[in-house]
């Protein structure tokens, strides 16, 4: 088990390959923050990577958007985006409703772009698919993987 901690929310990550903050200051991070924006944390498991953003409150999907887009390129980069990857957002805010996730969620899928155009290019998507969750919500989609409120 891996526990990271971002803001008022621990997680646990049970059964991963690794687990890392990466929005870190100094060189426990990227390093790169005078240029690049980060997540907060990259999960590995045997089958796909998972980058995590903590929000506090609603953030600008555009904003979103680019912290996905600098962290995997800074991953791709390095050697480290063999697998597919998923981007999920964790609202430190139960009182944010379904519909209004699933509004969000769809707007972010377009700019990132989750469904890529046939005629793209690309061999493989730069995104498998990205979602925003409640802490409720997490629990309830990712019960091995527990997200508690810290004092």
């Amino acid at each position: 088990m891996i526990a990271l901690e971002e803001g008022a929310l621990r997680f646990e990550f049970n059964s991963v390959v690794d687990a890392r903050k990466f929005d870190a200051p100094g060189e426990e991070g990227h390093g790169l923050s005078h240029c690049m924006k980060a997540v907060d944390f990259i999960v590995e498991t045997t089958n796909f990577y998972a980058y995590i953003e903590v929000k506090g409150s609603g953030a600008p999907s555009g904003e979103l958007a680019y912290k996905y887009r600098d962290s995997f390129l800074y991953e791709w980069a390095s050697g480290k985006a063999e697998k597919p990857c998923y981007y999920w957002i964790v609202f430190n805010n139960d009182r944010l409703d379904d519909i209004l996730l699933t509004s969000r969620t769809d707007d972010l899928k377009r700019q990132l772009p989750v469904n890529r155009s046939r005629k793209t290019p690309w061999p493989r998507p730069f995104v498998h698919d990205c979602a925003m969750f409640t802490v409720a919500a997490w629990n309830k989609r990712f019960p091995d993987h527990p997200v508690t409120r810290i004092a």
